[in-house]
């Protein structure tokens, strides 16, 4: 049966310790849920379910004004609280169904050209070079590479042992040229940077210098180089459910956005080659 009337404060408390202890969140999702909810129930102790949602309700419409993907971030927010309201029996209905999202123009990823890849790959040195080839050669998430260690790198195999979001494992195989770096660089610290994880702050810098100094037009950022990876391997003929596998993505969904890239890249290929494009 439904609580009422609801110890708003409490609750929060206990719904940040599950996404973190049970449902392994990260320490941003966790932060950015926690002020999501306190911006939508403010400092209110106690409210009944009725109250609950009528809260919710005006929050989203004082969040009006943000872009989509920030509205939907905190819609997020509020549907995950009261799924976990629901399913701990503190409230009688599942108010998360009367939480809509806003629709978000799909966006294609920026990534790079096999040409611009290279170029970067051939001005970047030291440690640099080591982080392009795990993004760019392993298609590693930014803060999967910040904190990579030895322990997880099998130069034999080729292969790396990645802790994903949600704590969820998986092997990534490399190019023979990013083994190659790795045995280059290989220390008896714990982790590939040192003694610490590098900080992804470093890391986003690093890659946009990198970029600076190769001359790109557009700003190069770490997840322009995991981009870059799915497109060019999809491109080459990869099928999306390895495609998946080797992102770590939990459903094709994800992944299917660099279909997009690939098709574009096709018409583009068709347009230039294909006899009955060329203008008489």
């Amino acid at each position: 049966m439904a609580m009422n009337p609801l110890d708003l404060p409490a609750l929060i408390t206990n719904f940040l310790k599950f996404l973190e202890s049970v449902e392994s969140a990260s320490v941003h999702t966790v932060k950015s849920y926690k002020i999501d909810l306190q911006q939508a129930f403010g400092a209110t102790k106690k409210a009944s379910e009725d109250a609950l949602l009528s809260l919710a309700r005006e929050a989203q419409t004082g969040w009006g004004s943000l872009s989509p993907a920030s509205r939907n971030r905190k819609a997020a927010a509020l549907k995950s609280f009261f799924h976990f309201l629901f399913a701990q029996k503190m409230i009688a209905r599942p108010l998360a169904e009367q939480i809509h999202s806003a629709r978000v123009p799909r966006k294609l990823p920026h990534y790079i050209s096999v040409d611009e890849a290279i170029a970067t790959l051939k001005a970047a040195t030291g440690s640099e070079r080591l982080l392009f080839l795990l993004l760019y050669g392993g298609g590693l998430r930014v803060s999967e590479a910040c904190n990579l260690r030895w322990k997880n790198v099998n130069q034999e195999q080729k292969t790396l042992l990645i802790l994903g979001k949600g704590g969820k494992e998986r092997l990534v195989a490399l190019p023979d040229l990013v083994v190659a770096e790795l045995k280059v660089s290989h220390t008896e610290q714990e982790y590939v940077w040192g003694t610490a994880a590098l900080n992804p702050r470093t890391a986003y810098e690093m890659i946009r210098n990198l970029g600076v100094k190769t001359g790109l037009l557009r700003s190069l950022h770490p997840h322009a180089l995991r981009h870059s990876f799915a497109t060019h391997l999809l491109s080459s003929g990869a099928n999306l459910r390895t495609l998946q596998e080797l992102l770590g993505h939990q459903s094709l969904q994800a992944t299917e956005r660099y279909v997009h890239l690939s098709v574009d890249q096709l018409a583009r290929t068709m347009d230039r080659f294909h006899p009955l494009a060329k203008k008489n």
